[in-house]
C-alpha cells in the first residue's frame, strides 16, 4: 500500500491517497483518496470516514476491510485492547 497526504488539519481532518502496489491490485497509487474527519459531538468524538475513487468492486472489498479494522481504532482510542 502507498499514499501521500494531500491535507492535514489538526484535530480536525487528514485526507490521503491510498493505492496498492502489487502488480493487479488495485486501485493503484494514487487512484483513490481517503479523508477522514473528526467532529466534536458532547463528550466523544464522530470519525467520519469517506474512501473516494473506487470502482463498485473496490468499494465492497474495502468496505470489508474497513469494517474490520475501524473497531481496533476505536478500541485503541478508548484505551482498550482489540477484541477478537
Amino acid at each position: 500500500m502507498r499514499g501521500e497526504y494531500v491535507e492535514i488539519s489538526p484535530y480536525s481532518r487528514v485526507v490521503f491517497t491510498w493505492g496498492w502496489e502489487n502488480k493487479g491490485s488495485t486501485p493503484r497509487p494514487g487512484a483513490s483518496t481517503v479523508e477522514i474527519s473528526l467532529i466534536p459531538d458532547g463528550d466523544g468524538t464522530l470519525v467520519r470516514l469517506r474512501h473516494l475513487g473506487l470502482n463498485a468492486e473496490e468499494r465492497a472489498n474495502h468496505a470489508l476491510g474497513w469494517d474490520q479494522f475501524l473497531p481496533g481504532l476505536v478500541a485503541a482510542a478508548e484505551g482498550h485492547a482489540p477484541q477478537d
